[in-house]
């Protein structure tokens, strides 16, 4: 195999053609091996067969003409002209009863045949056919040969998009980092070919080794990725570790690739992750950024200031509009720079409970600095403190406690999968390619957490944790009790307002009250806000949640 530099070239170098290529159909009999009618004679023949030989009646199913041929004297091991033999015609057409029958008649189940010299189980995986895969195994056909392009079936079923067949495969025991003859993995294949994720999720499932380099060309899958432009796959392959500096033959890296393609958004990505894992940051950086634990927390901690700073501005005692607007722009380059320098793309979900618990620490802050003594009534700070401890345990429960994550060992998951299979029901609807395990009846596979969740109910950005069987009752009593939470802090402030501020709401209505309140206290009238945006969120949550349990126990 040359090496080339362009992506023509890698094209030409890097596939397992198609056995027929699709220009070819209408010109050949095996256009009705391909078509969705091949299942069932043309309409225009009759019912009378008697005129057909084996392949075009193989092709078809046609069971009773195949035998009544074969018991005439047709060594089923005969090659056509093409040089196909009949297991391989009735493999690709998924003909079950054909392959049992030919089989017990001395058919060899790894006969080599066509222009590409692969097995009936070649044919049979390049369709997608499960079913025929499973049977042919069975029988003992051998997965592992190679094509005359080099690919077992592994490699065609990743190339192919087949995940349920690369799960059977790898179940059954093969590699799943077997090579082919030009050294691509599975996983690269699936990387290059597939845009879809299932194959490449199922592979990183089972360990595929990631930054693993092909025989010729020394890319990675990263690398294949990028030539592909297959956006989905790169993120996959970032989430797990890839090497965004992995140097192919040419000394080309996935970054130099994607700068050579012009592919603005792949070549953003890389460089952000680049900066994630602080290769690009100065070196006084590099040891905080290359600690995704520092990211983390600065990514947790920057609502806390951010919700700070704005009301200390506004609080401050200061006429001119000018300098406080100066100080806003000073805010919104420490938030630009804190993003840019330390927020990582993987974890963009930690922003929503880092609001949360900034917005929610403040506002305790303010109930005890400000709303407190103004409140001298044990039947408002008794029911307040024990509606906190009830706020902190449930928030607590929902936020740490397992959600109802289903697990296996890497040892059930490949029992299930190859049950499964032999029981012709894997189907990617209720077998998840990622965990790899049989999903439950109202199970559902989180794309944020990457788990699979008994019960699934909804991931909560504001709860940072998935909504699910082991969690449901803590996080309907932590919107019960942040809701009522809420409606005390307004209540505190509306009290606040009437004996600290000069209002004239009954005199000069509403319009006029409300940049009373906002001058007369800034920090009181911003926490007001922030409880304003976060009761109307929380009120229309507890509601569905509300509803769903009760429609859920009538039913």
């Amino acid at each position: 195999m040359a090496e080339t530099g362009n992506m023509g070239d890698y094209q030409k170098q890097a596939g397992c053609t198609p056995i027929f290529q699709p220009e070819l159909e209408e010109q050949s009999h095996f256009h009705h091996s391909y078509s969705s009618e091949a299942s069932k004679p043309p309409k225009h023949h009759q019912e009378d067969y008697s005129t057909w030989d084996i392949i075009k009646a193989t092709q078809y199913g046609i069971f009773e003409r195949c035998r009544e041929l074969v018991e005439a004297g047709y060594d089923v091991r005969q090659p056509d002209k093409e040089n196909v033999a009949l297991l391989h015609w009735a493999a690709i057409n998924n003909r079950v009863d054909l392959v049992r029958y030919y089989i017990s008649k001395g058919a060899i189940v790894d006969q080599l045949g066509g222009d590409l010299n692969s097995t009936p189980l070649h044919w049979a995986t390049r369709q997608g056919h499960l079913t025929m895969v499973v049977l042919l195994m069975k029988y003992g056909a051998d997965p592992s040969l190679l094509d005359g392009e080099g690919c077992s079936c592994v490699h065609l079923a990743a190339q192919f998009q087949h995940t349920a067949i690369v799960a059977y495969l790898i179940a059954k025991g093969l590699d799943v980092d077997m090579m082919d003859q030009n050294g691509m993995t599975p996983l690269m294949w699936a990387s290059y070919r597939t845009y879809g994720m299932d194959p490449t999720r199922l592979l990183l499932t089972f360990n595929a080794t990631v930054n693993l380099g092909d025989k010729f060309h020394k890319n990675t899958a990263l690398h294949w990725a990028v030539l592909a432009a297959n956006t989905n796959v790169i993120n996959l392959l970032l989430d797990v570790g890839a090497n965004v500096d992995a140097q192919n033959v040419k000394g080309e890296s996935p970054l130099d690739l994607a700068k050579q393609r012009k592919n603005a958004w792949i070549t953003t990505r890389l460089q952000e992750v680049r900066q994630a894992r602080g290769l690009d940051s100065p070196s006084f950086l590099h040891r905080f950024r290359s600690n995704k634990s520092v990211r983390q927390k600065v990514m947790l901690g920057t609502p806390f200031l951010v919700v700070w700073l704005i009301g200390l501005i506004a609080d401050l005692n200061i006429e001119s509009w000018i300098i406080k607007g100066a100080l806003y722009v000073g805010v919104w380059v420490l938030v630009q720079f804190l993003s840019k320098v330390f927020f990582d793309h993987s974890m963009h979900s930690a922003l929503p409970l880092g609001i949360y618990l900034g917005t929610k620490f403040w506002m305790y802050i303010t109930w005890f600095v400000w709303l407190w003594p103004g409140i001298n009534s044990i039947s408002i700070q008794l029911p307040f403190m024990l509606n906190t401890l009830g706020l902190l345990y449930n928030f607590g429960k929902s936020w740490k406690s397992d959600p109802g994550v289903i697990k296996a060992s890497e040892e059930q998951k490949k029992k299930t999968i190859v049950e499964l299979a032999e029981g012709g029901s894997l189907d990617l609807s209720i077998f998840c390619s990622t965990c790899l395990i049989r999903k439950p009846v109202r199970s559902k596979h989180c794309a944020v957490c990457n788990r699979c969740i008994a019960k699934f109910d909804h991931h909560c950005p504001w709860v940072g944790n998935c909504v699910g069987a082991g969690n449901h009752r803590y996080f309907v009593g932590y919107l019960f009790f942040l809701l009522c939470m809420i409606c005390w802090v307004i209540y505190g402030s509306v009290t606040f307002w009437d004996l600290h501020c000069h209002t004239s709401y009954h005199l000069d209505g509403f319009w006029t009250y409300l940049p009373q309140i906002a001058s007369c206290s800034p920090w009181i009238f911003w926490m007001f806000l922030n409880s304003l945006f976060h009761i109307a969120w929380v009120t229309v949550l507890l509601m569905c949640q509300l509803y769903q349990v009760f429609v859920g126990d009538l039913l």
